[in-house]
This record gives C-alpha cells, structure tokens and sequence, in this order.
C-alpha cells in the first residue's frame, strides 16, 4: 500500500496503460481521477474497479490537446476527492506514417495531444501542487522512442524525447516546492496503439525475439515503475528516467 492517503490523477486512461496504471495505483491504497477522450464505457469500468478495491475513483472526459481540458480534468478531480499528490501524464496518439507524404494535420494533432496536451496538463496539476504547499510527483509517460527513432513516427518520437526533456526542465523549476517529475520510457508493449503494427505475425516474432527477456510488454508492466516513482521510496529521484523495455534498448548485438 505504497500510495494509501495519496490523491492520483491519470490521463488517458480508459485504456492500455493509463488504465492499467490508475487500477495499479488504487490497488496499493490511492483514489484516482482519470481523463478520458472518446471511451465512455472503458472509463466507467475503471472507475468500477477502482471502487470496487474500496478507493474512490471518477472519470472526466476531455481532449487533452485543448488547454481547458487541463484546468477542468484538475478543478473536477480536486474538487471530487479533494487534492492532487500525484499526476501520470500518459495520453499519447501514434497514427503511424510515412515521412515523406506526411500529412499536416497528422503532424500537428500528434504534436498537439503528446506534448502541447503534456506541457498543459503538468502545469495545471503542478499550479495544483503548489498551492496545497507539501510537494507532490509528477510522471511522464514518454517512450523508448525517445531515445531511437522510427521509420513511421517521425512525428511521434519528437513528442516522447520532448515529454522527457520537459520533465527535466520541470523538475529544475518546481523542486523548489518539492515536487519531483520524472519520466518512465516503456519499450513496445500490447495497446490498442499498436495492435494493428503488430497483427504482422512475422513482425511481432522479430520484435519479440530482439527483447532479452522473450517476450513484449503488457500495460501491467508499467504499474510497479510508475507506482515507485509516486511513492516515498522515490523522495530523492527527481529529473529522471526509467526504461520499462525488457531489454531491447541494450541489446545492440
């Protein structure tokens, strides 16, 4: 029960890993607030679950890359379980394409929802933070494609390296009010994002057999990480990242 008393706000959560990270968080003591876009059903069933582990839990609905959407999603959590101790920004889009052809509008509703989304919904929860005045972590959900690229997310892997330079600048700005911000890096794992890259039976074989521990991620691999991370065993890391990958990022060879 590593988060019992604490407050965990979650966006993009109805689904993949922002749901199986808000369900993880209620299950070691947290009530939970999470933002969802588009799927009712699914947010309402996590919602279910996390009440069903006795923790008070809501779902807002709202597009992340409006900036209203920050200030509502904070104003109707505090006002329904009473604070923020800890905000995950997870909500992130991936339309993969070619680079070439790649279609305006693409590019910037991904730049739109994954870092412009990102930068207004941590300062929103941060503004929150602040004013309670007892610290506070935030996490970034950004990606191992921040750190290698991808044929067909060229306008994704700028938004995830973005997400972890801006947890890094964050953290200088706002330690003074000990709120730490850091970011977790999850290699490929089993989402709805990349079902369809993944259908390719042949693809999926390579993918796995490149991962030193055998086998792709699921989102239930992202709630020990990101639960340290909100916990007090982490009072002392700030600025940071962690790659939640199994291995593929060093297997070079």
């Amino acid at each position: 029960m590593l988060l019992e008393g604490k407050t965990v706000l979650v966006t993009g959560a109805s689904a993949g890993i922002g749901r199986a990270v808000a369900i993880g968080c209620a299950r070691h003591g947290a009530n939970v607030a999470l933002n969802f876009s588009r799927d009712v059903d699914g947010a309402n069933a996590a919602v279910a679950e996390i009440e069903a582990l006795g923790r008070k839990g809501i779902a807002v609905q709202g597009d992340v890359s409006d900036p209203a959407t920050a200030t509502a999603f904070i104003a109707k959590a505090v006002e329904a379980l009473g604070r923020v101790d800890v905000f995950v920004n997870n909500a992130g889009i991936c339309p993969f394409h070619a680079f070439l052809d790649m279609p305006v509008d693409t590019f910037e509703r991904t730049m739109k929802v994954n870092l412009h989304g990102a930068y207004f919904m941590v300062q929103a929860a941060a503004n929150q933070m602040v004013k309670q005045g007892d610290g506070g972590s935030i996490i970034a959900m950004s990606s191992i494609s921040a750190l290698v690229g991808g044929e067909y997310q060229t306008h994704y892997t700028p938004t995830k390296a973005g997400l972890h330079s801006l947890m890094q600048s964050v953290a200088i700005a706002l330690g003074k009010h000990n709120i730490r911000c850091n970011s977790l890096f999850p290699g490929t794992i089993l989402t709805d994002i990349n079902k369809d890259d993944l259908a390719d039976q042949a693809k999926r074989t390579y993918m796995e057999g490149r991962i030193p521990l055998g086998r792709l991620g699921q989102p239930e691999d992202l709630v020990g990480p990101t639960v340290f991370l909100a916990s007090d065993l982490a009072q002392y890391v700030t600025g940071a990242s962690l790659l939640v990958d199994g291995g593929a990022y060093v297997n070079l060879q």
